[in-house]
């Protein structure tokens, strides 16, 4: 990502955070740009660029009353429909491409030993990525404001592997669902270090539909343990691979976005985002 456009970003990032904590003042375009210093024109050039809609379409999307509204419309039937959603001619949706396979308990125990991980840094709509994978599928995906932070992140995980900065076509794939002209990636399987809970979660994570959003009670239930609401919450927030396991769907029962490991402001813009993406394709 150069200069121009990480400055681009910082300032649609700015602007959803203050439609985040304006929005029930539903703050106009000539208010939003000036907010980032740039003219009504210029601005509304620049975010319709990056979001693909205009900041009051955007606007929209990331109100908490969005949020509640798909959270309602979809609550009763969200899982159930999902795979309905996901197979039916041009709506099926990229989530269901993706495949989870547990390490094997050595694998998982001995920190990686003997494995052999590639990674690699990549600029995507919301930021720079790190993106890694074994020879099995993708083992992490997060996002990285700071290469060598996000590096060190990624070693803690798997602290015996060795490493190599190389991007292969298991990355490949996975970064191609940041396009903004989907076309079908094919399967995607994931090799992911977890306790039987936490694959139990994520796979879960990976039935919520674009442009839909559940809450940690809702997956609670979906995994016949309506108890543990707190326990899935941790395990949602210790998924290794942002974006493509849509940990960003989830949010609380009020309808309020609730936490999100890279930030509040990268959670609503890619719900925002996604929200146009749907959109589009109907």
């Amino acid at each position: 990502m150069n200069t121009q456009e990480r400055l681009d970003f910082a300032r649609v990032a700015e602007a959803i955070t203050y439609i985040r904590q304006d929005f029930k003042r539903q703050p106009g375009l000539e208010d939003i740009a000036e907010k980032v210093g740039l003219s009504p024109a210029h601005f509304q050039r620049l975010f319709t660029n990056w979001a693909g809609v205009s900041p009051k379409k955007f606007l929209q999307y990331t109100t908490i009353e969005y949020a509640k509204k798909r959270l309602k419309e979809g609550r009763a039937s969200l899982f159930d429909t999902a795979y309905e959603a996901g197979l039916s001619g041009t709506g099926r949706l990229h989530d269901l491409f993706v495949n989870i396979e547990g390490m094997t308990p050595g694998e998982y125990k001995n920190g990686g030993e003997k494995l052999s991980i590639n990674y690699s840094f990549a600029d995507t709509p919301f930021g720079k990525i790190i993106v890694a994978s074994t020879s099995k599928g993708l083992c992490y995906m997060a996002f990285a404001d700071e290469e060598k932070e996000a590096f060190e992140a990624l070693r803690s995980m798997f602290s015996r592997a060795s490493y190599q900065q190389k991007r292969d076509e298991v990355q490949q794939k996975a970064l191609s669902f940041f396009s903004r002209d989907w076309s079908e990636p094919g399967q995607i399987k994931c090799h992911l270090k977890g306790t039987d809970f936490q694959l139990k979660v994520w796979e879960t994570l990976l039935k919520i539909p674009m442009g839909q959003l559940t809450t940690y009670g809702d997956i609670a239930a979906r995994i016949d343990n309506p108890k543990a609401s707190r326990a899935v919450g941790s395990a949602v927030g210790d998924n290794p691979v942002s974006f493509l396991i849509p940990c960003h769907r989830v949010i609380r029962s009020s309808g309020g976005l609730g936490g999100y490991h890279w930030g509040l402001t990268r959670k609503a813009a890619i719900l925002g985002w996604e929200a146009a993406k749907v959109e589009q394709m109907e």
